[in-house]
């Protein structure tokens, strides 16, 4: 990802947008990370991909279910010893 320091993104303002348009654009402020400039397009790809990931707690039934009765295949069994 290109970084570029605050100043510089404020004199060039049109260059940076047009970069974010085809890549996320990190601006730094005294060498800091302070913002990431990204197109509209790749902020909700990144919005939907968050509402895609679950929580544990919120695992179905039909789920927990199905993992208590997974058994460890025989070939894995010195993982399954570190398990326990």
């Amino acid at each position: 990802m290109p970084t570029v320091e605050t100043l510089e993104f404020q004199r060039r303002f049109g260059k940076y947008q047009h970069q974010a348009q085809r890549e996320p654009v990190e601006i730094t402020r005294h060498g800091r990370r302070e913002f990431v400039l990204m197109s509209a397009e790749h902020y909700d790809w990144l919005k939907a991909a968050a509402r895609r990931t679950h929580r544990t707690v919120d695992t179905t039934d039909v789920v927990l279910a199905a993992m208590e009765r997974a058994v460890m295949d025989p070939d894995q069994s010195t993982r399954d010893k570190l398990l326990k």
